[in-house]
């Protein structure tokens, strides 16, 4: 059983040689040759996944650690008689904590409260629902668009993109990218929406790349519009556009979702789903891949204010520093790839462990995804 992988999926090396011989390669360089004797493929979402790659091959598992598919023709996968399983969610809250970390910082840069906003989010899936409940669980007001959610019956206060344009201070997109059908994504902010955007709007995007027109937004900003924009995905990345970067408040290089643990959850899934898919009995665990964080614990006293969240926040993760690394590239698509192939081992909020000697507090911290408990001088 040969298993070939991409080389950048963690954990998947020590994992998949539980169940056959494993070749890893760069997601970009995954080939129509390399498959010819491959038994299965496990993927991230760079590599394109369809019969052009797939047709010569005997594969007959495709797995992608990803929650989006949209790299991957699961229609052909089907006809052609190959099972696939994807990681629905294995980085939500990667994304969630990426978000939190950009709005704290533009609102400690501005001067605003974060709880005075409304903040809008389009795509309430894996991702949208956990930030909306985890900004509610802050005292943040929000409004909820997903059409498909609604016209299918999912109960919830739905509203339309033009109701969160015209109301919400922030619009935050988690949508998978469509092309076709009432409620395509691809360029769902094109100049005609960032122009009905009152002035002062910030704009949020870590889903895809071309869901926001980048050429229409760079002469919306060039233009002189006063938006805050933070950008964790690109058109035609990873080639990007260069000067886009410089007018915008936050960029960074498609690793909204890359926490150690989103990471190791999209590769525990597909290992899981590959290791029933051929009737073995190997199951991944976790917690015993995971190192130990640098930080493990920290003690707090008194009520938590939106200030100490934020110094409480930035110290497991500052989207900052990941802006920083991209704008000192030189913009050329492999220097964008090797952010990505090289990145640190950023950690999610539940790596911290916080004693507090308040009840509020303590539930707070819970609800937003820390390992919280009391302490008693």
């Amino acid at each position: 059983m040969k298993i070939l992988v991409d080389e950048n999926m963690p954990y998947a090396e020590i994992l998949f040689k539980r169940l056959g011989n494993v070749q890893t390669l760069v997601g970009r360089e995954i080939s129509v040759s390399a498959l010819l004797k491959a038994d299965a493929l496990m993927v991230r979402s760079i590599t394109r996944i369809d019969g052009a790659l797939l047709n010569r091959s005997r594969v007959k598992f495709v797995g992608t650690a990803t929650s989006g598919t949209d790299h991957v023709d699961i229609d052909w996968l089907s006809q052609a008689g190959i099972s696939f399983s994807s990681a629905p969610g294995c980085n939500a809250i990667a994304v969630v904590e990426y978000v939190f970390s950009a709005l704290l910082w533009l609102a400690q840069r501005d001067g605003f409260a974060l709880r005075d906003k409304t903040l809008g989010i389009i795509g309430v899936g894996n991702i949208g629902s956990r930030l909306q409940r985890r900004l509610n669980a802050f005292g943040v007001s929000t409004l909820l668009c997903d059409p498909p959610l609604a016209e299918a019956g999912v109960p919830g206060d739905w509203q339309s993109l033009e109701t969160l344009v015209a109301k919400a201070d922030i619009l935050t997109f988690h949508t998978p990218l469509t092309f076709i059908g009432r409620h395509a994504t691809w360029h769902q902010v094109d100049e005609t929406l960032l122009s009905a955007l009152p002035a002062g709007r910030i704009i949020i995007n870590t889903c895809r790349g071309a869901v926001v027109d980048n050429a229409a937004l760079l002469r919306v900003l060039e233009g002189g519009k006063s938006l805050s924009v933070v950008l964790d995905v690109w058109e035609t990345e990873p080639k990007i556009l260069l000067p886009l970067l410089d007018h915008i408040d936050i960029g960074t290089a498609h690793i909204a979702g890359y926490t150690l643990e989103g990471k190791a959850r999209g590769t525990t899934q597909i290992f899981d789903a590959y290791s029933a898919y051929i009737g073995s009995n190997e199951r991944a665990n976790l917690i015993e891949l995971l190192p130990l964080p640098t930080v493990r614990c920290i003690r707090l006293n008194g009520n938590i204010d939106e200030e100490m969240l934020r110094l409480l926040i930035h110290l497991v993760y500052d989207v900052r520093r990941d802006d920083a690394r991209l704008r000192h590239t030189t913009g050329l698509p492999t220097e964008f790839d090797l952010l990505r192939k090289n990145y640190y081992h950023r950690r999610e909020w539940s790596s911290l462990c916080v004693e507090t000697d308040d009840d509020i507090s303590l539930a707070l911290l819970q609800k937003l995804g820390f390992k919280a408990r009391l302490f008693s001088e």
